[in-house]
């Protein structure tokens, strides 16, 4: 789903940037330009960050603990 359409930032890109580890707003704005246009996204995209930031990560089986 686009959450930001002034820019085209879908849910799956604010989800990969977190993984990345964006932690804020201000890190999404950066990597991706969320919100640098009208703000009307700010809110979801702030959400959105906030559940991906709190979901545990599954390790990937061979990697190192």
């Amino acid at each position: 789903m686009y959450i930001c359409l002034c820019n085209g930032i879908t849910e799956h890109d604010i989800r990969a940037c977190a993984d990345e580890g964006a932690c804020t707003m201000r890190d999404l704005e950066g990597c991706l330009g969320v919100g640098s246009y009208c703000g009307k996204c700010k809110p979801a995209a702030r959400q959105i960050l906030s559940e991906t930031r709190a979901e545990p990560r599954l390790k990937l089986s061979g990697a190192p603990a």
